[in-house]
């Protein structure tokens, strides 16, 4: 079996690992498309808080078609095409996972969108309506829009019906916002962000929703009208902002941290059942997945260069 391996910081190689045999309460997957994700490029330089002992796989989301199950496995059954969060292990063409990780994919998405689905989905979802408490008719900020998080959430607000102001660096990432469904579009390259987002709201946003950091926090908080919220998502930039809490405390603002790895590690029911939910909206036609960048293993890389150096519009995905 083909695996993109970390075996130094910093780096990874393909390699021929031994095949896998599903253990009880476990499934066998065919990996068909492996999402990557900027979490992926922090595990493999090491600079994530969790640190797997080397060697490992880098991978945490895949799609494929189920091909073998432990002998207590009901479902689901051999056959079934299914999507599942694996935590590692996912850059390969095969990946073992407990049978109530996986969910089955609509007919509607193909492996590669459903590969790159559930963190940025689930995660805007879970900051948007249950951290955020974002409601119909509100008017959202969103950051760092032209990447695979920013692209989900400007889907997932409208959904809600919210409408958006999409802020991001380049033109090809902002034509990618407004096509996701953005109202509106910020150049954050060259835009005065608090002054853009209180031009087309009318005085101020009511929620941001931040997964890069950096410099353009202070601005993006400034930009919250009375009683707005900032949803701390990540920090794309490379750099955590020091927040000035006089502007959270003026016209009663909110800083509200959102962690949905951590959370959905704890709440398995409630984030399968998020994530049913999700996937019902596409099979509903609601949301709509935008189609990944696509790689072979062996550029797997390049590919974490890439979303490093925030080079990625959308997301990418490995094809074993």
């Amino acid at each position: 079996m083909r695996a993109v391996v970390c075996e130094e910081l910093g780096s990874v190689v393909v390699s021929e690992t031994k095949p896998l045999e599903p253990g009880p309460g476990q499934i066998l997957i065919t990996v068909q498309a492996a999402g990557v994700n900027y979490v992926d490029a922090l595990f493999v330089q090491g600079r994530y808080q969790i640190k797997p002992p080397l060697p490992f796989v880098p991978g945490g989301e895949v799609a494929g078609v189920v091909t073998a199950v432990g002998p207590d496995v009901a479902e689901p059954a051999v056959g079934t095409r299914v999507i599942a969060m694996c935590g590692l292990g996912g850059f390969a063409e095969q990946v073992l996972v407990q049978a109530a990780a996986a969910v089955p994919i609509p007919d509607r998405l193909d492996p590669a969108r459903a590969a790159t689905f559930t963190q940025s989905f689930c995660t805007a979802l879970f900051a948007l309506r249950d951290r955020g408490g974002l409601r119909a008719g509100e008017k959202v900020l969103v950051l760092g829009a032209g990447g695979g998080v920013g692209l989900a959430a400007v889907q997932v607000a409208k959904v809600l019906g919210a409408e958006v102001l999409a802020g991001a660096s380049s033109a090809e990432k902002r034509e990618a916002a407004m096509a996701a469904g953005a109202a509106a579009v910020v150049d954050t390259s060259a835009e005065d962000v608090k002054t853009a987002a209180r031009a087309w709201s009318a005085g101020g946003v009511d929620l941001v929703y931040d997964p890069v950091g950096g410099a353009l926090a202070d601005p993006a908080l400034r930009a919250l009208r009375e009683g707005g919220r900032y949803l701390v998502i990540g920090f794309a930039s490379g750099t955590i902002p020091a927040l000035p809490l006089n502007q959270v405390l003026l016209r009663n603002r909110a800083v509200v941290g959102v962690d949905w790895g951590s959370w959905s590690l704890s709440n398995g029911f409630d984030q399968r059942a998020l994530l049913v939910e999700l996937l019902a909206l596409v099979a509903e036609g609601l949301l709509d997945p935008v189609a990944p960048r696509t790689a072979p293993l062996d550029k797997a890389g390049e590919v974490l260069d890439d979303l490093l150096d925030r080079r990625v519009v959308g997301k990418v995905a490995l094809i074993p």
